[in-house]
Formats: structure tokens, C-alpha cells, sequence
């Protein structure tokens, strides 16, 4: 893991988590790493009848606003995986 600079305030896992349940609310989220590298698990029965990447896209809109700007808190979602309950 190296060091990414930013300038966020507070925890981004925590930051992850809740941009994804503002999404999704019914959502279990797992957020793993640091560094500006995130392992990200989200399970919800919204995904059920979506293909992978219909459903990737939109956890990943969940969290753009923190993959964007000059030093975002997100440099890189190195593992994204959405499954249905």
C-alpha cells in the first residue's frame, strides 16, 4: 500500500460505506484498505436481475464524488464485488 495524499477529513472507509447506503440503503457494505486503495463488498437484492457491470456501476456512482477532484480520498477501487443475499 503506498500513501496518497488528500485532503479529506475522517474516515474513508466510513465515507465509502455511507455513500454506498445513501444508494442503496438495504446494502451490507465491507470496505477494506488505505492508502487511496479499496477492496469494496456490497451485498443487496437490488442487484438481483442485473448483470455484473450494470451492478458495479452503480456502487461505483455511489462513490464518485470521492474518486473526483486534484486529491481525491479515492485514488483506485482495486476490488469491487456486488452479490444478491
Amino acid at each position: 500500500m503506498t500513501d496518497h495524499p488528500t485532503d479529506f477529513v475522517g474516515s474513508i472507509p466510513d465515507a465509502i460505506s455511507a455513500a454506498i447506503r445513501d444508494r442503496i440503503p438495504d446494502a451490507v457494505v465491507d470496505v477494506n484498505g488505505g492508502g487511496g486503495h479499496y477492496t469494496i463488498a456490497v451485498v443487496s437484492p437490488v442487484f438481483a436481475g442485473k448483470s455484473m457491470l450494470e451492478s458495479q456501476r452503480l456502487v461505483l456512482g455511489a462513490i464518485k464524488h470521492l474518486l473526483a477532484g486534484a486529491a481525491p480520498p479515492v485514488h483506485a477501487v482495486d476490488s469491487l464485488t456486488t452479490k444478491t443475499p
